[in-house]
């Protein structure tokens, strides 16, 4: 009898674990909105795919690239495999037709 009893409790214990497991499983990704709109991101209008103009510099030094985009020339600097540019905007640039 206290064998059976030993067999029936580890069972129990093995399938409270496994519900438990799949219950928060299910909860965890039924409640993220990432799951059903992967970005969130606004509504993109006009995209300028053209291509930029590269500015190479020594090593030590970040390179830049630039473009114009509506009038204005972007500027943009990365340094290295950084995850973050220095962005600078010439406003109304005339070399920007």
């Amino acid at each position: 009898m206290k064998n059976m009893m030993k067999n029936n409790m580890g069972g129990w214990l093995v399938a409270t674990v496994a519900g438990l497991s799949i219950a928060a499983v299910l909860a965890t990704v039924s409640c993220s909105g990432k799951t059903v709109e992967p970005f969130n991101d606004a509504p993109v209008g006009v995209q300028n795919k053209g291509p930029a103009d590269g500015i190479n510099f020594p090593d030590g030094f970040s390179n830049v690239s630039t473009k114009c985009d509506h009038g204005n020339r972007v500027y943009i600097a990365f340094h290295g495999d950084g995850a973050y540019a220095a962005i600078a905007v010439v406003a109304g640039d005339p070399t920007c037709k």
